[in-house]
């Protein structure tokens, strides 16, 4: 992240998984691809750390809270996929097409 970017707080907020019908919890301190990894998911991943876009998930719905160095400014306001790795909800709940 950028020193001009302001601190951000991590808040938990739950994610559904479409394809499997699935809803974690995740929690503050961990990414959504560490809970999907931790509950067996399969999960593609390399750098987890926003940089590399293997992560990279189609978002159904849910504000995402972007903190990758993948995406652009105008796909960030698509708002439509995300960076599992490091990239989290800006509300209580993100819809993924996985």
């Amino acid at each position: 992240m950028s020193s001009t970017q302001p601190e951000t707080t991590n808040k938990p907020f739950s994610v559904y998984l479409a394809l499997s019908e699935k809803e974690y919890e995740v929690p503050a301190d961990k990414s959504i691809l560490k809970v999907l990894e931790e509950a067996g998911e399969t999960v593609i991943s390399s750098c987890q750390e926003g940089t590399c876009g293997t992560c990279e998930t189609p978002v159904i719905s849910g504000e995402v809270d972007h903190r990758c160095r993948v995406l652009d400014d105008e796909e960030r306001e698509a708002n439509e996929t995300m960076m599992i790795c490091v990239s989290r909800a800006c509300g209580n709940r993100l819809e993924l097409d996985m």
